[in-house]
């Protein structure tokens, strides 16, 4: 017996999966085996190599992708990478930037002709994306049209400590899937120059529009600047959506501040045009909380025609077009009314051309915000009014940056004077807005 279990124990061992590691790099090659003495140049060709607790670890540089990489043309869309192949609960597939190096996937030259393009189209689920950039993100088509850095279609997906930037497309667009969290990501500088003239009205930061059934998807820590039009979207959802501590800034601008296309921070959901008998059943409530928004065009923070009504709460709005939007339509027609049906709690609204619009506190829970507690700050009530601290570098675990601005100094009134809805607090108290003192 015992010589029969010496001679099975080594077969066991063989058969346990131990997790691989795979590389890519731009000076890699495709017909390599993929180690790190010989990488593969695709994360393309990586998938063809991986299985459910696998890490594909990208070295730093850029990887200037061209026309003859795309991976798959599927009606109107081309894409450049890919990625079907799911990971397993407890063994996700990642896809993570090596070290402390910086991988960059240029995508400025390929411009497939009469194609939406997609740096990265995600089906797969249990994936894990960390550490690395997309850039130059090109438009081709001159009508109503949108390309895209990442778009998933996937669940249970973790998009972590990525940076859209500089190109035409929206930098994360999720329809699919549920369970996604997208983790400190940024994206800034997108304008789609191309179509409808120049306009770039569908270049959001990140739009999140989830189909029936994909629940649960979260943005935590993410920030959105300079996008051509909104920072933060979810309109046309069937399923609610969380913004949860996201800055967003001068959307609707450019870095010159040139007037692009809608500039609302954070779009929270909304049906404007959307027929009554294509309404999901039920409505979602979108969450927006502890989020900042500032000098975006519109509006910082905007109910956009929503029906329902949504969760806003502890965040910070200043010098927005209208720093707070709280606008619904009527539930049987398109008519714009008031906002009903809200939970407001504990924002903070300062410096904005209008500080609240369409808030009637008797169709909505609301208590505790700034405009209610009839508040009248100055720039004294606050640690900073330095605007450059919400561009500064993350910290180096990936989470947003230690600032000042808009911190409440010690004698600001609105410290312990918001309402207790459950989140913990350092005073008596909740402080108004999204920086606890």
């Amino acid at each position: 017996m015992r010589t029969t279990l010496l001679l099975t124990l080594p077969l066991l061992l063989t058969s346990i999966a131990r997790a691989a590691d795979v590389y890519v790099a731009p000076d890699g090659n495709d017909a390599n085996p993929g180690t790190l003495q010989k990488p593969f140049a695709t994360i393309q060709r990586a998938q063809k190599s991986v299985n459910p607790g696998d890490t594909v670890f990208l070295r730093g540089g850029t990887y200037k992708m061209q026309e003859n990489q795309i991976a798959k043309f599927q009606g109107i869309f081309a894409y450049i990478t890919d990625l079907d192949k799911s990971g397993a609960p407890g063994k996700m597939i990642n896809y993570f930037a090596y070290q402390n190096e910086r991988p960059v996937f240029d995508c400025s030259a390929v411009k497939a002709e009469g194609h939406r393009i997609d740096a990265f189209y995600v089906s797969g689920s249990w994936l894990h994306f960390k550490g690395f950039e997309v850039t130059g993100v090109q438009v081709t088509i001159k009508t109503h049209t949108q390309s895209i850095c990442f778009e998933n279609d996937g669940g249970n997906n973790i998009y972590e400590l990525l940076s859209m930037h500089d190109g035409q497309a929206i930098g994360i667009y999720s329809r699919g899937g549920a369970n996604n969290l997208f983790l400190n990501c940024d994206a800034y500088r997108n304008w789609d120059y191309t179509s409808e003239q120049g306009r770039g009205g569908n270049v959001d930061g990140f739009g999140c529009h989830p189909r029936k059934g994909a629940t649960n998807n979260v943005f935590r820590g993410c920030r959105s600047w300079y996008n051509s039009d909104d920072g933060f979207d979810c309109i046309n959802s069937a399923e609610a959506v969380t913004f949860d501590h996201c800055w967003a800034m001068y959307n609707g601008l450019n870095a010159e501040g040139k007037n692009l296309g809608d500039g609302n921070g954070f779009k929270a959901g909304g049906y404007g045009a959307t027929p009554v008998d294509r309404l999901p059943n039920p409505l979602p409530h979108h969450t927006v909380q502890f989020c900042l928004a500032v000098g975006n065009k519109n509006s910082g923070v905007y109910a956009n025609h929503m029906i329902g009504g949504d969760n806003f709460i502890n965040n910070t709005s200043y010098k927005n077009g209208v720093n707070f939007n709280f606008l619904s339509r009527l539930p049987d027609n398109k008519t714009d009314v008031d906002g009903y049906d809200h939970k407001i709690f504990n924002n903070l609204s300062y410096a904005g051309r209008t500080l609240v619009l369409h808030f009637d506190p008797q169709k909505v829970q609301a208590s505790n915000n700034s405009w209610q507690l009839d508040m009248h700050f100055t720039d004294a009530d606050f640690l900073s009014v330095d605007e450059k601290e919400l561009l500064a570098p993350r910290k180096p675990n990936g989470d947003l940056p230690d600032v000042k601005f808009l911190h409440l100094a010690p004698n600001n009134p609105a410290i312990d004077k918001g309402k207790n809805v459950g989140f913990p607090c350092n005073g008596p108290a909740p402080d108004l807005g999204c920086f606890e003192k």
